[in-house]
């Protein structure tokens, strides 16, 4: 047998599989900086393709900072206080530092997750606001992209006079990677805004995908959204499995984000030579499996590389559940089967909160059979959402084995989103950012 350690929750779970047709596929291991708040600090005052930070910044300036939100794992404990202390030198006062938390559609973040996000001393000390997307009072027109969407962002965002966009860079599915303009939009956007952006036809799109930036009609609005708000700074870090921080990546955010996609893209671009019957994969672990919304990223890494009536079983805690808020539960609970939701969300006129995650989720479905292992979800839950329960990885397999063969290939993903997996004939998917 083999053990392998799946990232679940905050612990990890270990699982034994038979040896044989066995796949591990998992990022290059890159050893977090040994003096990580140094990284960042020198990466402030030696910008790629930009001035120091402390000499684009006056005791005049209104500092507008974008924070990620719950579900993402950015370390700020690490990042903020540096970033701060370096304003704050600069001449501005912590009266005219906001931060911002971009939430996108995601639900607000309570004052306890706030502080756990931000701690103790920055929670307390500065203002903080939270995008609320469905509020349509705090947002104020941006401009109009090529493609004719009205971009709406916060409209105390736009109000600052200079505006850090903070987070950090990994793969995404249909953004090709996270990090760069993504904070300001979807981020700081308008629930319209982001609707259109994410619409049936972009998510659709061969381009939108794990990887690619440029030719993803998502990303690339997503860029022309961003270079609407005036005076940007990005401040971008890779991690590695320990949420440790291998590179920093501050400056012009075009060029900067550049990097950093180009950096991660070595760690987590990994080739398969053929798919797998069966793929496990996990969401990688806290806080990015606090719901069934975020594991569709799992479940799309395993997407890349299973074949046509193959199994995926992912592993991802949930403890939020589905979620309750937004639409996505709804989505799916309401559809018959796989078919039956694409061919909705894709009907004329049809315009929902979160069609993008049931769409990718459909997507998956199509392809493959999907079991869950879930401490979060209930069996109805699990059902309801045109998924099978898992109570034991371990039996879910032997039992996956007898249906496809002790021959069955198959592929692990411990840390799921962080890796890219893509098969040989798949190689658009290493074209650069």
């Amino acid at each position: 047998m083999v053990k392998v350690k799946l990232a679940y929750g905050r612990k990890g779970i270990e699982v034994e599989l038979p040896q044989g047709q066995i796949q591990i596929i998992e990022p290059r291991y890159r050893k977090g900086g040994r003096d990580q708040a140094g990284m960042v600090l020198e990466a402030l005052r030696e910008p790629i393709g930009s001035p120091p930070l402390g000499e684009l910044v006056s005791q005049e300036d209104r500092v507008g900072i974008i924070i990620n939100d719950i579900t993402r794992a950015t370390p700020n404990e690490i990042i903020l206080p540096v970033l701060i202390k370096e304003l704050e030198n600069a001449g501005v006062s912590s009266g005219n530092i906001i931060l911002f938390n971009a939430t996108g559609t995601h639900r607000l973040n309570t004052k306890e997750e706030l502080t756990g996000i931000l701690g103790e001393k920055i929670a307390a000390d500065y203002r903080i606001v939270q995008n609320n997307a469905g509020e349509q009072a705090t947002f104020v027109k941006a401009g109009t992209t090529s493609r004719g969407t009205e971009i709406r962002l916060n409209r105390e965002f736009m109000d600052c006079n200079m505006h850090i966009l903070t987070g950090f860079i990994e793969p995404h599915f249909f953004a090709g990677f996270s990090g760069g303009p993504k904070a300001i939009m979807p981020g700081m956007a308008s629930l319209e805004t982001i609707i259109t952006n994410h619409g049936p036809a972009n998510i659709d799109h061969p381009g939108a995908t794990w990887g690619i930036t440029r030719g993803n009609p998502i990303w690339e609005e997503m860029l022309e959204a961003a270079r609407m708000v005036p005076r940007r700074f990005l401040l971008n870090v890779t991690l590695n499995r320990n949420k440790e921080i291998t590179g920093v990546f501050a400056g012009e955010m075009e060029e900067a984000h550049s990097r950093g996609c180009l950096f991660a893209r070595e760690s987590a671009m990994m080739e398969a030579e053929c798919p797998f019957d069966i793929v496990i994969t996990t969401n990688s672990g806290y806080p990015l499996d606090l719901n069934l919304y975020q594991t569709v990223k799992g479940m799309s890494t395993a997407l890349q590389i299973v074949k046509k009536g193959g199994a995926i079983v992912v592993a991802s805690e949930c403890r939020e559940g589905i979620p309750e808020h937004g639409s996505y539960g709804k989505l799916l609970r309401e559809a018959e089967n796989p078919d039956a939701l694409l061919k909705k969300i894709r009907s004329a006129g049809f315009h929902e909160v979160d069609s993008w995650e049931a769409q990718i989720h459909a997507l998956v479905c199509k392809k493959a059979d999907v079991y869950i292992y879930s401490d979060g979800l209930t069996d109805k839950q699990i059902r309801e959402a045109m998924l099978r329960p898992s109570h034991s990885i371990e039996e879910t397999v032997e039992e996956l084995l007898k249906k496809y063969g002790n021959k069955a290939r198959i592929c692990v993903l411990p840390e799921g989103p962080q890796t890219i997996p893509y098969l040989r004939d798949l190689s658009h998917v290493s074209q650069g950012t």
